[in-house]
């Protein structure tokens, strides 16, 4: 399902929503196909969306690379050959958690997806951290793999960190995708979100064949945990460094962003509800909002196909 101001007007300046392919009085169409439960892989008639994008079943685990970044040994993965993705996870995660989404479009994309200071394979910072120290490590990060004409796709709080960076207007970012993206000012307290995001990333990663197999039950046990003892287990530094980035709110950088802009939201998200994703409709200039259903948190393996098709969909146009 698609936003009600999608379905208005066109967002994209660079034709996300063509008349010219379709022409007058269907340009939602192709999109609302693309949301919809019921849509085959092929899209109108069958004819693929993309040529060459197809749907595995299996998922093979990705080969991995490390480098050093402020002394941070950073763990990312680099695959595939073509226009630039680069996926950010978000809190808790990893960039395993991407796994899907690489093994899908790695056929016609170069995917570039790091783990986060203290995510996954790489250390924690030395200090807490804040929003613009991700920044500062997204910069740097991209300057050592020299990366140009980057779309950008973040989940949540790599979102949070894509909207910081996108609002600097660097002449190396082309396009921007937001997941489900952190980014609004909670309501609740730094425990309730640690706790939050923790649950769903063991959840996420359940999801993921190679993943789900090695490490569902430590998964499954660390979920049954998550609670209170999952926040007191926390190192201090990223206590403190959520909490730090928590308390900052990103709706002043918003009005910033000077690149096309896709959101994709799942219609039943609690970590970061819909409603924040309608207020970054509003306040990103030209960005269009695509609601995946039913879908939660990871709205991107809650609804894998349709996910594909949409960031397919915009990368190309």
């Amino acid at each position: 399902m698609m936003s009600r101001s999608l379905r208005k007007r066109s967002p994209f300046s660079e034709g996300f929503l063509l008349r010219s392919i379709y022409g007058d009085g269907a340009d939602y169409a192709i999109i609302n196909e693309l949301c919809s439960n019921q849509a085959e892989p092929g899209g109108r008639s069958g004819t693929p969306l993309l040529p060459g994008l197809r749907f595995r079943r299996k998922v093979k685990e990705p080969m991995i690379h490390k480098m050093m970044i402020d002394a941070i040994e950073t763990s990312y993965i680099d695959v595939g050959q073509g226009k630039t993705l680069l996926l950010l996870h978000g809190w808790g995660a990893s960039k395993e958690a991407f796994s899907p989404v690489i093994e899908e479009l790695k056929a016609r994309y170069r995917i570039i997806a790091p783990d986060w200071p203290g995510c996954g394979q790489t250390p924690e910072p030395t200090v807490p951290w804040t929003v613009d120290d991700y920044r500062l490590f997204l910069e740097k990060f991209i300057s050592v793999l020299d990366l140009r004409d980057i779309t950008a796709l973040g989940h949540s709080h790599g979102g949070r960190v894509l909207i910081r960076w996108a609002s600097t207007r660097p002449p190396v970012l082309k396009k921007l995708i937001l997941v489900d993206s952190a980014g609004i000012r909670p309501k609740r307290g730094i425990g309730w979100y640690f706790r939050v995001y923790t649950y769903k990333a063991g959840k996420s990663l359940l999801k993921i064949p190679f993943l789900g197999e090695k490490l569902g039950p430590a998964i499954k046990k660390r979920q049954a945990k998550a609670g209170s003892e999952d926040y007191r287990n926390a190192s201090p530094r990223m206590k403190q460094t959520m909490s730090k980035v928590l308390g900052e709110d990103m709706r002043p950088s918003m009005p910033q962003i000077a690149v096309p802009t896709l959101l994709i939201w799942g219609d039943r998200d609690t970590a970061t509800p819909l409603e924040d994703g309608r207020m970054m409709e509003k306040l990103i200039p030209g960005a269009g909002l695509a609601v995946l259903k039913p879908a939660g948190h990871y709205s991107y393996l809650d609804q894998l196909p349709q996910f594909l098709r949409i960031v397919a969909y915009f990368l190309e146009h």
